[in-house]
Formats: C-alpha cells, sequence, structure tokens
C-alpha cells in the first residue's frame, strides 16, 4: 500500500520538481533533496543543484530534484523514499537540518549512496553520530572563509564593521570567529588600532522587518559593511545596505546577484563537492563513512573576487593570503577552541557584542 502511494506521489512531484536528462525520463538516477526551499535559492540548494545538474548534463545521467512538503524530518525522508522509488542510485542532501533524517535513511537504503553537506548524521533524540559507509559527510572550513573577507575588507578601506549572522550554530560561529581573525590579522599588517566590529547574531534565519530595521540602524551609526552569514535574513541586511547606499558581504555562494550592495561573498565550494563526489560514486571511488572539510588546501572556500566590487584589494592581495592559507602559516581559532568571540586574542582592533 505504502509503495502505490510513493507511486502516486511521485507523479505529484514530478509536476512541480525538476526532471533531468537522459536515457529513462522515469527513472533518475541522481536526486536533489532541497531542503524546502528552491533550487534557485542563491544559497545550499542552488549550489548542490548545479553541481548535481553539471555531472548529470556531461554523462548523460538522469537527475531530479525533490521538494519537501514540510521542514521535518518525516518530510524529509518522505521525499529521500520518492527519489528511491524514482531511481535514485546518489542522492544529495543539504544541511544540518538533514542530520536526524540521514541518521535513518542510512540504514533504511544501505545500497543507496548519500552525499550530505554541512552535516553529519545523527540521531535527534540521542545525539548519537554514525557515518556509514553509504554516507559521504561534507564540511566546510567557514572559519577560513570568514578570515579572508575580514581581511579584504579592512585592506579595501573599511574600518566600521559588523557581523550579523544567524542562529548561532557552529558553522555560523566559525563564520565569524574567522571574519574577526582576518580583520585582526589585516589591522596588524597595516598597523590600524581604529577598526571596530559589531557584533551580534539574529536568532533566525529568516528575512523579517526587524533585522531590516536592526541593520538599517547599524548603518546610521556609522557600520560601513556588514557580513552577514545568516541565510535568507542576509536579504533582510541587503535591503538596508541599499537604503544606505552602503555594503554587505555575502555567504555560502556568490550572491552579488542578490543585490548591488554585496561587495563580495564568502563562499564555499557548494557545486564542486556535489560534482566531485559524484565523480567519485561512478568512478567506484565513493568516500563512504567518512566526514571531511573541505579547505584552502582543497580550493574548498574562497572569495568571490571575480564579480567583487574591491577598488583597492586586488586579485594578487588575494593569493598572497590565500596562500598562507594553504601553506598553514595562519593558525585560526575555532568554535572548538574558544566559547566566545570575545575570547580570541585581539590586540588591534574592537569587537562590541550587541543583542
Amino acid at each position: 500500500m505504502k509503495k502505490l502511494f510513493l507511486s502516486m506521489t511521485i507523479l505529484i512531484f514530478a509536476i512541480s520538481c525538476g526532471g533531468g536528462n537522459g536515457k529513462n525520463a522515469n527513472n533518475y538516477e541522481l536526486a536533489l533533496i532541497t531542503d524546502v526551499g528552491t533550487i534557485d535559492d542563491r544559497s545550499f540548494n542552488q549550489g548542490s543543484w548545479e553541481g548535481v545538474k553539471q555531472y548529470a548534463t556531461e554523462n548523460n545521467i538522469t537527475y531530479k530534484y525533490y521538494q519537501p512538503t514540510q521542514k521535518t524530518t518525516d518530510s524529509y525522508i518522505d521525499a529521500i523514499d520518492l527519489s528511491i522509488v524514482a531511481g535514485a542510485k546518489l542522492i544529495v542532501a543539504p544541511g544540518y537540518l538533514f542530520e536526524p533524517a540521514i541518521y535513518k535513511a542510512q540504514d533504511t537504503h544501505p545500497d543507496t549512496k548519500i552525499i550530505l553537506l554541512d552535516a553529519v548524521p545523527k540521531d535527534d533524540a540521542t545525539g548519537n553520530i554514525k557515518i556509514s559507509d553509504n554516507v559521504y559527510s561534507i564540511f566546510y572550513a567557514e572559519d577560513e572563509a570568514g578570515f579572508l573577507a575580514g581581511y579584504a575588507i579592512v585592506k579595501e578601506g573599511y574600518t566600521n564593521l559588523g557581523f550579523m549572522g544567524g542562529i548561532a550554530v557552529p558553522a555560523v560561529i566559525r563564520f565569524g570567529y574567522g571574519f574577526v581573525q582576518g580583520v585582526e590579522y589585516a589591522a596588524k599588517e597595516l598597523n590600524l588600532n581604529n577598526i571596530k566590529v559589531d557584533y551580534t547574531y539574529l536568532g533566525s534565519f529568516v528575512p523579517s522587518p526587524d533585522t531590516q530595521t536592526k541593520a538599517n540602524a547599524w548603518y546610521k551609526n556609522g557600520v560601513q559593511v556588514i557580513f552577514t552569514p545568516a541565510g535568507g535574513a542576509g536579504n533582510s541586511v541587503m535591503s538596508a545596505a541599499e537604503q544606505n547606499n552602503t555594503w554587505v558581504i555575502g555567504v555560502d555562494v556568490d550572491q552579488s546577484g542578490e543585490s548591488p550592495t554585496v561587495i563580495t561573498s564568502a563562499i564555499k565550494m557548494i557545486s564542486k563537492s556535489v560534482y566531485d563526489g559524484i565523480t567519485d560514486y561512478y568512478n567506484n571511488n565513493f568516500k563512504g563513512g567518512q566526514s571531511v572539510i573541505l579547505d584552502a588546501k582543497v580550493n574548498g572556500i574562497g572569495l568571490s573576487m571575480e564579480s567583487s566590487k574591491f577598488q583597492n584589494f586586488t586579485q594578487e592581495d588575494y593569493d598572497n593570503i590565500y596562500s598562507k592559507l594553504v601553506d598553514g602559516s595562519i593558525k585560526l581559532l575555532k568554535d572548538t577552541d574558544v566559547k566566545n568571540v570575545s575570547e580570541l586574542p585581539l590586540n588591534n582592533i574592537k569587537v562590541n557584542l550587541l543583542q
């Protein structure tokens, strides 16, 4: 009975979700399960979909995305089940909200490979973590991406900065710690001691009038640039920046298309990592049973330099500082090293913790 229900539901999904190319239009080998949002969200869903689509179109593989109806573990599992009934051999799941769903699905569907981004399979009730051989967990070095953003914006010439994170989850915290350390590093290089960073977590990844009002107040009080790893809430910050003719640093993917106020973005190479993971699968080299952190050494993070609006910070500057991350001469503190941004060793800049 459940198989009949799933088969009927697939027909509904086929109307609203993206199809693919290839040998059999009713059998989709590659699947993306979106995090409720859409594949054009300018964030994880879109980056992941671009990686799936690129590999599939280059290699004539069928592919499809499935959008859960609700932001619940049961809804994610239903979408995973639907994709497998439709023929999925490999599933891409972007984001930490998939942790409990993949924790269950990895055992329910042991023959299906899963690429899990920015997350690890975790039991919601016990907190137990288990990575089965059919799951490849990918994280990114947000601290390094944030560092590059902080370093670049000071080298560009800005001294009154802001950090508005979404919810204080580890990835967002690492972005913030890295940003502050990048600001400090550049300040030392330039022998500056007049730089300040207003710092807060919004408590949400959702755009809202309150976030726009808060960002507007920061800009009116003199903040020149706000780094905003805050999901959809970042769009509210961009709206405030547009009103004040100021700047925003985007996050995760190149967000320059979101607003003319995006001076650069601290990016994770999402589409590349998905593409590479799928390539490994079809080359019989799937990296299941492990969790990796993609950093500068493997070109896992960076800044969107080509679309940036920098006037002073050059590609040569970027290449020089990036090489120091690659060779390990720059050591960054993470959320596992200090409990609060105020515990970072800062001598040249001032961080104001705000509500």
